[in-house]
């Protein structure tokens, strides 16, 4: 069972929990000293995940944290993506492309992955907040993905859920008008909990994506993270190359799930996208208007 990281809001200010497991029943972490992101991330370095799996099993306080607001527990500073990792992106992209189709083949079996920035940790949705979709195209689909959490030093601190909202339309015009496509305003969503690297296996985990609407499911499906074409160790060496990663940086790895071509998302539709190991991030969308200035 995994030690998942869990943040919400309580009397105005971020507290952060631990659960084993992906149940918000947690024990605070304030308990044993821990108040923030960095204090957590010094933990974790100085005695690995050993010392938070002893305080679970010695301290019996949980506390019960659905009814309050959940936030995603670290303080993201920017979000990178990985693309065609999955063989149904591979297809997905290869249909829509209108004549590029030989590229996404060439990046699905390259040794240089595709990766793209996302947006900032100040742009991106958490659980079950509102995510956005462009008022200048028709065609979005939210593409459930594993996520990598990387820490201050830039190794592997743990796994969360990602939501790499697209609008697959914009993209299909034109491969050059990818970052249109994919950056805009809320057009990525994490959490709700980070299960911690070395609790559980990233390459033996379910994704499971339902959308609703008007309260009727209108699109399920799911996939195995073994299916993945690259290991999240292989993203994340590429992501630092030539990049100085900021401190708690996030990598989505990709989608394997990606609805028919008829299907687009509609303003109010819910996107719940589970990862066993994690639990569930529920996002609602609409369309990015001239009332929507605030990045708040």
């Amino acid at each position: 069972m995994g030690l998942n990281i869990w943040g919400w809001c309580e009397g105005g200010e971020v507290h952060l929990g631990i659960s084993e497991g992906p149940v918000p029943h947690v024990l605070e972490l304030s308990r044993i000293g821990i108040g923030d992101a960095d204090t957590l991330y010094a933990a974790v370095r100085a005695q690995g995940t050993a010392g938070l799996a002893t305080a679970l099993r010695t301290d019996p306080v949980r506390r019960r944290i659905e009814a309050h607001e959940l936030v995603f527990p670290l303080p993201v500073s920017e979000i990178w993506a990985a693309g065609v990792t999955y063989e149904r992106s591979r297809d997905a992209r290869r249909d829509e492309s209108q004549g590029f189709d030989a590229m996404y083949l060439k990046v699905y079996d390259a040794v240089r992955p595709e990766l793209f920035f996302k947006g900032t940790g100040r742009r991106m949705a958490g659980p079950n907040e509102t995510m956005g979709i462009r008022p200048d195209a028709h065609w979005h689909v939210p593409e459930p993905e594993l996520t990598v959490i990387l820490s201050p030093d830039g190794g592997i601190f743990g796994f969360t859920c990602g939501n790499d909202l697209s609008s697959r339309d914009i993209e299909a015009e034109n491969p050059l008008y990818l970052p249109q496509a994919k950056i805009f305003h809320k057009s990525a969503a994490l959490g709700p909990s980070v299960v911690l690297a070395g609790t559980a296996d990233p390459q033996a985990m379910r994704i499971t994506l339902e959308i609703r609407r008007d309260g009727a499911s209108v699109f399920s499906g799911s996939v195995g993270t073994e299916r993945m074409k690259r290991t999240v160790d292989d993203l994340s060496s590429y992501l630092g190359i030539a990049w100085p990663l900021e401190p708690w940086t996030a990598l989505m790895t990709g989608t394997g799930i990606v609805p028919p071509d008829a299907f687009a998302l509609q303003d109010g539709d819910e996107i719940a996208i589970e990862i066993d190991a994690i639990g569930t991030l529920r996002n609602s969308v609409r369309t990015i208007a001239s009332d929507w200035a605030s990045l708040g």
